[in-house]
């Protein structure tokens, strides 16, 4: 009786563990996307993606549309885990680097210097604060 008493509160302690690791690991308070934010980000998608620009990632230039499909994902991603709250997180988080292999991204424009992806999206994203300011 008395190991069939240990084992069952040994079980006990284990679910308990398991159920406050959960929660811990669960967000708290998970960021949420403004409808501006939403807004500005697939804009500046769409710019990428009607681009000739050209978009290195992991040692391969991809189209413009390529590169605008695997940043949606990331994207998509990020969102689901509230891991961003607005358009310069989203450069930084998903449009600066490779999550995988941390090589930075590239964009390439005809007749411009290569240049890292993230001055590129925020050049970008001004000028679409811009439109919208007027």
């Amino acid at each position: 009786m008395a190991t069939r008493t240990v084992l069952v509160e040994g079980i006990v302690c284990r679910l308990i563990g398991l159920v406050l690791l959960l929660l811990a690991a669960a967000p708290a308070d998970a960021a949420e996307l403004s409808s501006s934010a939403q807004t500005e980000i697939d804009a500046l998608l769409n710019r990428l993606g009607a681009s000739k620009c050209q978009f290195y990632r992991n040692g391969s230039w991809h189209s413009g549309s390529q590169a605008r499909d695997h940043l949606q994902m990331k994207f998509d991603y990020l969102v689901e885990k509230g891991l961003i709250t607005d358009s310069e997180e989203f450069i930084e988080k998903a449009g600066t680097e490779s999550s995988l292999s941390g090589q930075p991204y590239k964009v390439r424009c005809p007749n411009q210097e290569d240049q890292p992806s993230a001055v590129w999206l925020g050049s970008e994203l001004r000028k679409i604060r811009q439109k919208d300011s007027k």
